[in-house]
């Protein structure tokens, strides 16, 4: 199981969309919750896998959906899904969210980007 120091139910999300996605103008599939620091990156179907590079810059090793209707924690370390406490809301993104999105970035032909 998980070490206590692993979520902080306290800590907010870092916003609706994925972080360095947002910065750079990107685009996601599905969004990912850091359980330790809020950080919302994009997940390993998306282009850019922001989720995963924020779990090996960090080391924090447990993510949560940010997707409506999805309850679950995944441990990078052992591949494993766990339930655990409610975080800090917003729980999703915003239901108006295109998937993928943000609608206005996604490419064309985008199921050709993706993992």
């Amino acid at each position: 199981m998980t070490a206590p120091n692993e979520i902080d139910p306290t800590a907010p999300p870092s916003g609706t969309g994925c972080l360095e996605c947002e910065q750079s103008g990107g685009w996601w599939v599905h969004l990912r919750r850091c359980a330790l620091c809020g950080h919302v990156g994009c997940c390993d179907t998306s282009p850019a896998q922001h989720a995963t590079a924020h779990f090996h810059a960090t080391g924090h090793p447990l993510v949560t959906s940010f997707e409506p209707d999805e309850v679950w924690f995944w441990d990078y370390r052992t591949g494993e899904t766990y339930s655990g406490p409610d975080l800090a809301g917003p729980q999703h993104r915003p239901l108006e969210q295109t998937v993928p999105g943000p609608a206005e970035r996604v490419p064309a032909d985008w199921r050709n980007h993706l993992h």
